[in-house]
């Protein structure tokens, strides 16, 4: 499982024409699920993604979480992660997991972050969605469980 978080100012997904997640302040998560991922490694990346201290405290440091630092998640399936780029210029995507599983992980990921307090967002899985942020820093991480 990997995710892309990106520290933002502000993001929303748009599907066709409408709004369906956005927020102010948080962590763009780009989530992609892939062949042999389960609930043990999503609820480790999550916590990794809630956990990951980012944001600057009172000195300018990174030293706190998204959570600590009043943010949000807004949570956008991106099969796309899961590609094998190493050979030829076309990506193959043959470790991504199957979409009825993919699925199932990517709700299961934003339940568990709901779980733990967290306020989130979703854009809409197998959506052709049109993702935007203002990245703040920039800062952007990739992360895998």
């Amino acid at each position: 499982m990997i995710a892309l978080i990106q520290r933002v100012s502000e993001a929303r997904v748009v599907v066709a024409g409408e709004t369906i997640g956005a927020i102010e302040g948080g962590l763009l998560v780009l989530l992609g699920v892939e062949r042999d991922d389960d609930e043990a490694r999503l609820r480790k990346l999550a916590d990794k993604v809630m956990k990951y201290r980012i944001f600057s405290d009172a000195d300018g440091k990174m030293n706190l979480n998204v959570q600590q630092a009043g943010g949000r998640l807004l949570v956008v399936s991106q099969f796309t992660l899961a590609a094998d780029t190493e050979k030829g210029l076309r990506p193959s995507f043959s470790s991504a997991a199957h979409p009825s599983e993919a699925e199932r992980l990517y709700e299961a990921f934003v339940a568990y972050c709901r779980s733990q307090g967290m306020a989130v967002e979703t854009g809409q899985f197998g959506a052709d969605m049109k993702v935007s942020l203002t990245n703040d820093g920039p800062v952007t991480f990739s992360l895998r469980a």
